[in-house]
């Protein structure tokens, strides 16, 4: 972990509900893809945190979605502002395990960390599952595309891509006879169970689930954010947010 202070060089609306920021920083506190900051607001006692997008050597990118009165406030900083920031937290994703043909699939908010996963295994043959309620709450197909990765999009209503979920998409790629050799995933837990279900234990396909718990200190101190695994007890902010899918209870 790592406390500093960011510039907010850019801070615009993605989708009616979804924005992105990026900052001018110290980020050698970033060690891996699937990692998360924790970001200080004046007038609020506990941080927020949220993955990182991608992260370069003088700053980071995150993508957020207005949940509350914190996320609000967010959108009303303008470039020139300045953060109190903590990274390098969390355990993110191990990308010698990918093989040469890694799967990611995402939803909704936890589609960001998998740009920067993206990144990072640029020289396999990356495919990119993207889901989203409708069309119009799409954003960075193009930015994955741009890095070289096949990306196959679904809506829950059907106005692009697969009509359906995320293992709707998977579905139709394992029967046309695709295979893949691990598999990434983040997004909302019904989505994250599916996959396990689906991905994992149907298709019995390896792979690592990035969740999402509420967090008090953000870097393991409270065990607010305990969670029980086929290992013990894990703290999500500490040994996950990333945890293998063979060590997962539901």
């Amino acid at each position: 972990m790592k406390q500093g202070f960011f510039t907010i060089e850019e801070n615009r609306k993605l989708t009616p509900t979804t924005w992105l920021m990026r900052m001018s920083g110290d980020t050698s506190g970033v060690r891996a893809p699937g990692q998360f900051i924790n970001i200080k607001l004046n007038g609020h006692f506990l941080r927020r945190p949220i993955s990182i997008c991608d992260a370069r050597r003088d700053g980071l990118t995150i993508i957020y979605k207005v949940l509350g009165h914190g996320t609000e406030e967010m959108t009303c900083l303008t470039p020139g502002a300045e953060l109190d920031v903590l990274t390098g937290l969390g355990n993110g994703y191990d990308i010698s395990a990918a093989g040469e043909r890694p799967l990611l699939i995402g939803g909704g908010v936890g589609i960001p960390p998998l740009y920067l996963l993206a990144r990072c295994l640029a020289e396999a043959n990356v495919t990119v599952i993207l889901g989203f309620n409708s069309g119009e709450e799409m954003y960075f197909v193009d930015e994955f595309k741009k890095l070289g990765a096949r990306v196959i999009v679904a809506t829950a209503d059907g106005s692009s891509g697969v009509r359906g979920f995320v293992t709707d998409a998977f579905r139709e790629l394992i029967n046309s006879g695709e295979t893949f050799t691990h598999f990434y995933t983040c997004g909302p837990e019904p989505m994250l169970k599916a996959v396990y279900d689906k991905v994992y234990e149907k298709a019995g396909i390896s792979g690592q689930m990035s969740f999402e718990e509420r967090m008090g200190c953000g870097f393991g101190a409270c065990m607010g954010c305990s969670t029980k695994t086929k290992n013990g007890y894990k703290r999500i902010c500490k040994e996950g947010p990333v945890l293998k899918a063979e060590e997962v209870l539901w």
